[in-house]
């Protein structure tokens, strides 16, 4: 006879502090910008997509962040360090504005580096963060997924693994035809809005073997227990270890929850997308939003009527 899943709340909950960030990709997709450029590296407006994701987790209150880079990450590292020569000249030039910005990274956590090496998938990433992280609950956060930092989707997973304790996953409802593209989670009401619990996953399903339309985003909560799940769960799809594998385990047990996300979410992981995420991003910003979005509008306005193929005619220069 199965015994029934307890719902109970544990009393005291151990806190979450430590956050891993998996980012030993090749960007094969972003070639040849990646050939010697990490693809975390690429600008988003004028900071690294990385930098949006540790700032993520630091505005979070997670204060140690762990980088599971690979061969030719070597600017991740330095971006998130001290750069003396290029702040003394700054602080020489009295320029306040641009040292804070190169200052910034290397203030915003303690951050720690450990490389892969071989490239054996996500769950593979996670698992070697194991000795950094201990038997302490933990975040992951890929860097193809950016949460608008306006949005305060790692807090409230923060707040349901509080509550529910086990593992906290990010899930989206996307249109089916998308879903072969995401893990996909079977879920079941818990009673509380936006919070489901997740009783399977499926990496990567067609669209008729879907479970349903939720799809894990790159946000998850884990209880250390997926480390010695990990270690015995074969290479998946891809010849890869899958942490959707994992994760599965730990549903069938009933220790992982959702937290249904509708806010402001840009995949850089995508070339079309990438360029969305820039647009969107320089919009949004005070500094540069009002102009950009005059100009903007302006030349969509030229694209529509077909007017030079949106040529911005300012931008002309006259024959030599």
């Amino acid at each position: 006879m199965t015994a029934p899943r307890s719902t109970a709340t544990p009393a005291s909950p151990r806190p979450v502090r430590k956050a891993v960030v998996p980012a030993a990709g090749l960007g094969t997709r972003f070639l040849p910008a990646t050939k010697a450029t990490p693809k975390e590296m690429l600008p988003v407006v004028d900071k690294p997509a990385i930098q949006y994701v540790v700032e993520e987790a630091t505005a979070a209150g997670l204060d140690d962040v762990l980088m599971v880079t690979g061969r030719h990450k070597r600017a991740i590292e330095d971006h998130f360090d001290h750069a003396f020569e290029l702040e003394q000249a700054l602080a020489a030039k009295g320029d306040t504005v641009r040292l804070d910005a190169v200052r910034d990274p290397a203030r915003l956590a303690d951050i720690h580096h450990i490389r892969q090496g071989d490239p054996l998938g996500l769950g593979h990433a996670v698992l070697c963060a194991r000795r950094h992280v201990g038997n302490e609950p933990f975040a992951v956060l890929l860097g193809d997924d950016l949460i608008d930092p306006r949005e305060t989707l790692l807090s409230r997973m923060l707040e349901v693994r509080d509550r529910y304790a086990g593992s906290v996953v990010a899930l989206m409802e996307v249109d089916p035809a998308q879903i072969h593209l995401y893990g996909c989670a079977a879920v079941e009401p818990t009673g509380e809005k936006g919070v489901v619990r997740v009783t399977g996953l499926v990496e990567k399903p067609s669209a008729h073997a879907a479970p349903s339309r939720y799809a894990v985003i790159g946000r998850y909560v884990l209880d250390p227990a997926v480390f010695g799940v990990l270690e015995r769960t074969p290479p998946g799809r891809g010849g890869e270890i899958q942490l959707t594998d994992a994760l599965q385990d730990l549903a069938a047990a009933g220790t992982v929850h959702g937290v249904v996300f509708d806010g402001l979410r840009y995949d850089t992981g995508d070339k079309a997308d990438y360029l969305r995420t820039v647009v969107r991003m320089a919009c949004a910003r005070p500094d540069l939003g009002p102009e950009f979005t005059g100009w903007l509008r302006e030349f969509v306005a030229r694209l529509e009527d077909g007017a030079g193929r949106g040529a911005d005619t300012r931008d002309r220069r006259p024959a030599a």
